[in-house]
């Protein structure tokens, strides 16, 4: 019987800290390109892209290459392994998860925040009324 409890304790534990782990590794936060230079770990940066640099997709080595400053207008070169997310043009920002390293955001994932068909101006809605 004492067998069966203490292999049910270990097991309870081991679940305990792989669960605070995975919790913890999650836990991404928001910072700007100053503090992601620093972090040594994930972090998402908001901002927009810089339309009048180079944006290339490079099948070589299946990366997307863009620039973007972040919301204290520090510009950075960012790598993200994939292709471009769609409507990556029509975005009014980003977000991009990942860490600098080497001189640039090395980027796992991308969000893109597009303008919405359902948002009206303050015209239009005085228009309706």
């Amino acid at each position: 019987m004492k067998l069966k409890i203490i292999i049910g304790a270990v097991v309870i534990v081991v679940f305990v800290i792989f669960g605070a782990y995975s919790f913890f590794q999650s836990n991404v936060e928001y910072t700007d390109f100053d503090h992601a230079k620093m972090a040594s770990k994930k972090v998402q940066v908001k901002g927009t892209w810089l339309q009048n640099e180079k944006a290339e997709y490079l099948s070589a080595t299946n990366q997307f290459v863009f620039h973007m400053v972040d919301d204290s207008n520090t510009p950075m070169k960012v790598v993200l392994e994939g292709a471009k997310p769609n409507n990556f043009e029509l975005s009014t920002s980003i977000v991009v998860k990942g860490r600098c390293k080497d001189g640039y955001f090395h980027a796992t994932e991308i969000l893109t925040k597009c303008p919405s068909k359902y948002e009206a101006t303050g015209s239009e809605v005085k228009k309706s009324s």
